[in-house]
């Protein structure tokens, strides 16, 4: 790829030229001009990792910790070098454009898609969505930053109206992307899907013109979510360049129609092409050629990054009686679904196939020489569908042959008997199959079938039970005796971002040592019998296939217990899966799933020492808090996910993430919980500014864990504070606060903390939240010794608030508390006041 003359290249396209600029080639790419010099440009999913150009039997990939795992560190040097990791994995795949860093406020629990955003604050997501970007960007790759903006419920998700104050929509849901802009200024924006305020977001000029483009004096390429435009001429004349995926619903001949028209002016046009045209020359910094292959970078120094990563995200909630680290001379007793399974990403278009998974118990046993001193118990299932076959069938008859199944795909359906043709075949790793992207040129139509094999040797004697999700028909049979019919009737459910129909499951009697056949004859989703309003309508459909034993809750809970009650150590892998949170659907409750809490409870009950190590994207309910002694929370923690555990659980690593997120005790104390969901077509924001942390001290209300709170295996102890008012030319406006506090090790390990500043306005003439995070840095101390921690803040970011009768930024005239905080929540806040001498008004960076 090489840069062109942007303007002299506009000047030479014809207006179909200019057309063809502005809407995808495919799912992936943007249409190329051989003739001009202009190459088709590759995107790539984020924001957990790059995918490459494949949702179906896609190439395996550096997954990363998720959103809130990744705010949880804290740390944005950290987040630099991941970013860097970010764009390195981008060029691998042949991506100039990376779809990430994801940014949205999580107003509520419940959001499917939480996890994938850094904080439920603006100022920690914005800061290390800057980080980010800036190690994205500094490979060449473009960053998308998304989702712009209040994209924060998955529930109707296209059709919703988010209805927001202007003052919460600057000082909570703009800000994030504000930062961003100012601190590392991302090359192309993505809408979000919901309306805002009566206008979809990617056809809402105030949003994309009048704040982001002129107010901001923002440059780039803003592109639709995929499947997210929903106009021609007012998309086009708002400010959205790029319509995804390809090819075009909405522009094409339609839009040369409207330019003839004058609904969509020529000089539009013009600057639409021209934002793409720049596009390309941003792109050729990256050194990515045209259609390059897509391979790896699956190396020691990834999985280091990656494994630091997952280490420094864990946030230790409780430690009783200094019952962790653990002792590696000691046996350990695992429990849970999550213990020999890595759970490390969410659901949706953020999950990939990784390059390798670790789980808690590869991560432990990597640490013990002798591994006779490792047990475990299956304790409870947390699954919502059937865990994946994946790993448990095998594409033949062999039991010890490659794990997975075999995939045929034909023209004819299965009662042409043995004259049909194979039109495709996949050896597939996953047995969950979105096949949105899924194209053969031998298909000749929308509707055709296929056949997926594979066997599964039984291990022991007892019903298992399979499942069967559809996005299509299929029926699955096991040697040849019809077990699941998800064909004949149908009940819409939450897979395939909502396209796809609950499980439907069936069991079969097997016994120890024998060898069983399995197959799904399926038909692509023209057949499907769903009547819904899905929320992603695409391609050929999907199918996932699950499996387990039957078991009696009740005994293998017992059986947990008895086993914990004698055990030396005992660790409880609990949390959620891709299955409860992920794109396509909210969660409906705040609670473990299944009979978890029954699990923990009873285990604790049996052995006071039990440590829980909690993987979730976003806060659950812990009924069972006063039992445990040792309270781990460990995300999804991508490939690197149980080295990560297992260095902080025998103290390899000192845990030093603190809380991205408030955690309720219970749903119903959700600022949110009223107003979440779309109720009329409508989501009323009707906490306003006080989302999470802001809410619950306003009101007082207690929670289990407190925004940025988090423990150490040694202590630290915070003074000095001193906070000094830089002077500038232009006034206060330009001034800066340079914030020092020194951060001493009294304890006997090395760690680290994060020095936390939070500003509270005296006598503010509104209401305004008791303390809000305005800057933060993470330091490394050795035990007994001190560091120096500074944080600089504009004052104008530090001190003002939205006033929506000027319609701008207000630095009110004033005294102001800085007030310091420290993780542990172990000592009292350090305090120092600052005084802005004049009333300022502001807008812009």
């Amino acid at each position: 790829m090489a840069s062109i003359d942007v303007e002299k290249v506009l000047a030479e396209l014809t207006l179909d030229e200019k057309i063809s600029l502005l809407a995808g080639r495919d799912f992936w790419h943007t249409v190329p001009i051989p003739k001009h010099g202009i190459p088709s440009l590759r995107t790539s999913d984020g924001p957990n990792g790059v995918r490459g150009t494949r949702v179906f039997n896609g190439v395996p990939a550096a997954c990363f910790p998720c959103g809130t795992a990744l705010g949880a560190t804290w740390n944005q040097d950290l987040l630099l070098e991941a970013g860097k990791l970010m764009g390195e994995e981008a060029k691998a795949k042949g991506a100039h454009i990376l779809l990430g860093p994801c940014i949205n406020m999580q107003r509520s629990p419940l959001g499917g898609r939480g996890f994938e955003s850094i904080s439920e604050d603006p100022v920690l997501a914005g800061l290390g969505a800057a980080s980010l970007v800036n190690g994205i960007q500094s490979t060449g790759v473009v960053a998308t930053i998304k989702h712009f903006v209040t994209n924060d419920q998955e529930h109707e998700r296209t059709a919703v109206d988010s209805i927001v104050t202007e003052r919460a929509f600057r000082e909570i849901y703009l800000l994030p992307f504000q930062l961003a802009v100012r601190d590392s200024y991302p090359k192309a924006f993505m809408t979000a899907y919901n309306k805002l305020n009566g206008t979809h977001v990617s056809e809402n000029k105030k949003v994309l013109q009048d704040i982001l483009r002129d107010e901001l004096g923002w440059k780039g390429v803003i592109m639709s979510d995929w499947f997210g435009t929903y106009s021609t001429d007012n998309a086009i004349n708002a400010g959205l360049d790029l319509e995804m995926p390809g090819p075009t619903r909405w522009r094409g001949g339609l839009l040369g129609h409207l330019v003839s028209a004058r609904r969509v002016p020529s000089h539009t046009l013009d600057e639409r092409a021209r934002n793409m045209l720049n596009l390309v020359n941003d792109c050729v910094e990256s050194g990515v050629k045209e259609d390059a292959k897509e391979g790896k970078l699956d190396t020691p120094e990834t999985a280091a990054v990656l494994r630091k990563l997952a280490g420094e995200s864990i946030v230790l909630f409780k430690n009783e009686g200094q019952v962790l680290p653990l002792k590696k001379n000691k046996s350990i007793l695992l429990i849970g679904p999550n213990a020999k399974t890595s759970v490390f990403c969410g659901g949706g278009s953020s999950s990939m196939a990784p390059y390798y998974a670790i789980s808690p118990w590869d991560g432990v046993k990597a640490k013990l020489k002798d591994s006779g001193k490792m047990e475990h118990a299956i304790g409870c299932y947390s699954h919502k569908e059937l865990p994946l076959v994946s790993n448990q069938f095998t594409v033949s008859a062999d039991p010890d042959s490659k794990k997975g199944l075999l995939f045929r795909a034909y023209n004819e359906p299965p009662s042409a008997g043995e004259d049909r043709q194979t039109a495709d075949e996949i050896e597939l790793d996953s047995a969950l199959a979105m096949l949105m992207d899924y194209h053969n040129p031998k298909l000749k139509s929308d509707l055709w079938y296929a056949t997926v094999e594979a066997y599964f040797t039984a291990d022991r004697t007892g019903e298992y039970e399979l499942g069967l999700c559809m996005y299509g028909t299929g029926k699955l049979y096991v040697d040849g005796e019809e077990k699941v019919d998800n064909a004949t009737k149908q009940t819409q459910g939450t897979v395939f971002y909502g396209c796809g129909t609950v499980e439907e499951r069936g069991t079969v009697s097997m016994e120890k040592g024998k060898t069983y056949h399995i197959k799904l004859e399926f038909a692509s989703a023209p057949t499907s019998k769903l009547t819904g309003d899905g929320i992603v309508r695409f391609g050929g459909g999907g199918f996932r296939i699950g499996g387990a034993w039957v078991l009696n809750m009740d005994d293998t809970i017992a059986e947990a217990a008895r086993m914990a009650k004698d055990a030396e150590q005992v660790v409880i892998c609990a949390g959620l899966n891709q299955d409860w949170e992920g794109e396509g659907a909210d969660r409906v409750d705040m609670r473990l799933p299944g009979r978890m809490d029954d699990l923990i409870t009873a285990v604790a009950e049996a052995n006071p020492r039990t440590v829980v190590v909690n993987q979730t994207g976003t806060p659950v309910e812990m009924p069972w808090l006063g039992k445990v002694a040792g309270l781990l929370q460990a995300w999804y923690g991508g490939n690197e996910t149980g080295n990560g555990i297992a260095d902080v659980l025998f103290g390899d690593v000192n845990p030093s993430g603190r809380s991205s997120l408030s955690w309720p005790k219970k749903v119903e104390d959700n600022p949110a919980f009223y107003n979440y969901r779309s109720e009329g077509g409508r989501v009323l924001y009707g906490e306003d500014v006080y989302v999470g942390y802001r809410h619950y001290e306003t009101v007082k209300r207690e929670v289990n864990f407190a925004f940025g709170y988090g423990l150490s295996y040694t202590s630290f102890e915070l003074s000095g504070l001193q906070v000094e008012k830089s002077s500038s030319s232009s006034g206060e406006v330009d001034a800066k606060l340079k914030v020092t506090v020194k951060v001493r090790n009294t304890g006997k390990l090395d760690g680290a903390e994060v020095v936390q500043v939070y500003l509270h306005q005296h006598a503010p003439s509104i209401r305004r939240p008791p303390r809000e995070l305005k800057g933060f840095t993470k330091v490394s101390v050795r035990a007994g010794e001190s560091q120096t921690a500074t944080v600089e803040i504009p004052l104008k970011y530090a001190a003002s608030y939205w006033d929506e009768i000027r319609g701008s930024w207000t630095m009110e005239a004033g005294e102001y508390d800085v007030e310091i905080v420290d993780g542990s929540a172990r000592q009292e806040a350090l305090r120092e006041t600052v005084t802005v001498d004049k009333t300022v008004w502001w807008k812009g960076l």
